[in-house]
């Protein structure tokens, strides 16, 4: 069985914007999850994107779930217009405390 990479997983931010970026050692691109803030409380998820070169290797998730980490320690709720990032809420029930629904 062969070892995927280990994700790492930074954050930007410029204003009322922000994005997750992945990266994957060996691996050329950067998969990113970007965020606009739509109040203190609420932060919208608008977009998710892998380039082929890191299919497969659960960055997108590692992504996602970087965005519910940050969410619980900011404490705020994430409206998931993000079809990814809709489908990932949908499959994990437990992040219900910060998914807006």
């Amino acid at each position: 069985m062969t070892q995927k990479p280990a994700v790492r997983i930074s954050y930007e931010e410029q204003g009322h914007k922000a994005r997750f970026v992945a990266q994957l050692e060996g691996v050329a691109g950067e998969g990113e999850l970007t965020t606009s803030r739509a109040s203190d409380a609420l932060v919208i998820a608008d977009h998710t994107l892998v380039p082929d070169t890191m299919r497969g290797t659960g960055a997108g998730v590692a992504l996602v779930e970087a965005l519910i980490a940050d969410a619980r320690t900011k404490e705020y709720r994430i409206v998931p217009l993000c079809p990814f990032v809709r489908a990932q809420s949908l499959k994990h029930p437990e992040w219900s405390d910060v998914i807006q629904s």
